[in-house]
């Protein structure tokens, strides 16, 4: 396993629950309050700041729970969809227009081609079942998917509906874990998004690649 993608991952862990014990000691009513005052500025710079952080390898998961414990399950959601799909939007553009350096320097990493021998047989499907795997980082998959010959409409249209699982069940859980009250509906869509996320991820993972050639 590679110790640069632990730590990043053990990074999010810690800053989730600093997240997490900073709203909980503050209040959550304060902290909701002073949001719902800021207007449309909290939900337009969170969406902004999380897709332009996520666009690098770190983890999302800090403003996936931040999301939860900001706005509530419900606003929590949408915004933590929208910058996670402004993330994926920016970097595969920017992997597009960067062109052949790129490609030279990072086409044959390990990672890289495993994502890409998927990505170039099918577009929607390939990228739907990979984000439903949990071992497949997002930032790898939005360079790789840049990298390959998937269009850009069924690249985000994937991203949005192979995201929505673990997103939906992590921001629900930020919410009621620090106080709030999800309702009890979006309690069972959490645990169903859970359940298909996991069901996706085996099926995606069994289904055999092709070999990804040179560019």
């Amino acid at each position: 396993m590679n110790p640069r993608r632990v730590a990043l991952g053990l990074v999010a862990l810690v800053a989730a629950v600093v997240v997490v014990l900073t709203v909980r000691s503050a209040g959550l009513p304060d902290v909701r309050g002073a949001v719902e005052a800021s207007g449309v500025w909290a939900p337009l710079l969170f969406v902004l700041f999380s897709g332009a952080v996520t666009v690098t390898p770190v983890p999302r998961t800090v403003f996936t729970v931040a999301a939860g414990v900001l706005f509530g399950s419900v606003t929590g959601v949408l915004l933590a969809v929208a910058g996670t799909t402004l993330a994926a939007a920016a970097a595969f553009w920017l992997v597009r227009l960067l062109g052949a350096t790129f490609v030279e320097r990072h086409a044959h990493r390990r990672g890289v081609t495993w994502v890409r021998a998927r990505l170039d047989r099918s577009g929607l499907l390939a990228v739907l079942s990979l984000r439903l795997i949990p071992m497949v980082p997002f930032a790898v998959l939005n360079y790789a998917a840049g990298l390959s010959g998937v269009r850009f409409v069924p690249y985000v249209l994937g991203t949005v509906l192979g995201i929505l699982p673990g997103t939906v069940a992590v921001v629900v859980l930020g919410d009621a874990v620090t106080g709030g009250s999800p309702h009890p509906v979006l309690l069972t869509v959490s645990l169903v998004c859970g359940l298909l996320g996991i069901g996706g991820a085996l099926l995606a993972a069994r289904r055999p690649a092709v070999a990804v050639t040179a560019d």
